[in-house]
């Protein structure tokens, strides 16, 4: 069961991000004050495992930015007794940015990071399925790296997502 439920939330949240209504909207919102707009996320960039960069590049032929959607812990507290599973699910969101230059290479990560912040801070709220996401996030950006196109840049997103199921 436990197995399932990291699947289905996964399923779900690569399902916000690549919506009509997802990263791409968020991003053309976000560049309509003049910022150059980026290029729009294809839902072939957008994977449902966790694999490391270094994995990902020697694997094949990889499209920047890719975002790496995976369940990173599941945790049954047991907080309404007599249900198979009350507790939380928490979740990673990978987003990794490549660029030949170094200009402009935070600007381009902190545009593509914010348009996924946006996506789930308009996802709050009942998922379905005994899931629900209260809103709370962390993003942590990782240092600058040799390895894409050139250089590359790593922001992890975390969040737990509430489930309560029988």
């Amino acid at each position: 069961m436990t197995g399932k439920l990291g699947g289905l939330a996964t399923a779900k949240v690569v399902q916000l991000i690549t919506a009509p209504a997802g990263v791409n909207a968020s991003l053309g919102a976000l560049t309509l004050g003049g910022q150059q707009a980026p290029g729009i996320l294809q839902a072939a960039q957008v994977q449902s495992q966790n694999v490391s960069a270094e994995v990902a590049e020697r694997a094949g032929n990889i499209q920047y930015p890719t975002v790496s959607v995976y369940c990173e812990k599941l945790v049954n507290s047991q907080v309404e007794k007599f249900r198979s599973f009350s507790g939380t699910i928490q979740m990673a969101i990978e987003l990794r940015y490549s660029q030949d230059r170094l200009d402009g290479l935070q600007d381009g990560m902190s545009t593509y990071t914010d348009a996924l912040l946006q996506v789930l801070e308009a996802s709050q709220g009942d998922w379905g399925n005994g899931l629900y996401f209260a809103g709370a996030y962390q993003a942590a950006y990782g240092p600058v790296k040799h390895g894409g196109r050139n250089f590359l840049q790593t922001t992890k997103i975390t969040f737990e997502i509430g489930v309560s199921i029988n």
